[in-house]
């Protein structure tokens, strides 16, 4: 039994909404125990909560596979997502959220991310291997599938850097040495 919503084109099978859903949930709690221990109490508490409005929910799951992310699905169908268009814009911990028209230039430009945001964004990626890859994860993961995008990425230089920086000391130093590493640097800044 399928469940139609005009509004968004898509027709939903319960069982796959609720497997989404479940992936969620999941992504969320490592993002969330990740921020803590980042010292991020509310970029943990309050991450990817817009996941659950109506315009990514019912097209996400509609697009559910389990193994990627539905966004993923939705550009091989359509050409674009308008899931992770919503996404993007609503949520700072994404570095295509920083962009903003240049002055100088007159093109939409990458913009250096606030470093509570970089940090998000790190134990986001790390979350989001963890789900999708589950027990073929290794502190290598992130920083591999962040290798893949080098190139067709348009993020500011300083914001690359550091968060390439920074999967660069999990995979060599591992989670405990990064994590303790993210919390100073935090204090540094703070300071």
């Amino acid at each position: 039994m399928k469940i139609r919503v005009p509004v968004y084109g898509v027709e939903l099978d319960p069982v796959m909404a609720f497997r989404h859903l479940n992936t969620v949930n999941k992504h969320r709690l490592y993002v969330c125990i990740h921020c803590f221990r980042a010292g991020l109490y509310w970029q943990g508490l309050t991450h990817d909560l817009s996941k659950y409005s109506p315009e990514e929910f019912f097209i996400s799951s509609a697009m559910y596979q389990g193994t990627r992310s539905p966004n993923e699905g939705e550009r091989e169908d359509k050409g674009y997502s308008l899931a992770w268009m919503h996404h993007k814009g609503h949520n700072k911990h994404h570095f295509e959220y920083w962009t903003d028209y240049d002055v100088r230039t007159k093109l939409m430009t990458p913009v250096k991310m606030p470093l509570i945001y970089v940090i998000e964004m790190f134990c986001d990626r790390v979350a989001a291997s963890k789900v999708y890859m589950g027990e073929k994860y290794t502190d290598a993961s992130p920083l591999a599938y962040f290798e893949q995008g080098r190139g067709r990425r348009a993020i500011h230089p300083v914001t690359s850097r550091l968060l390439e920086k920074l999967l660069t000391m999990l995979r060599d130093e591992g989670e405990d040495e990064t994590f303790a590493y993210i919390r100073r640097l935090l204090n540094e800044a703070t300071k």
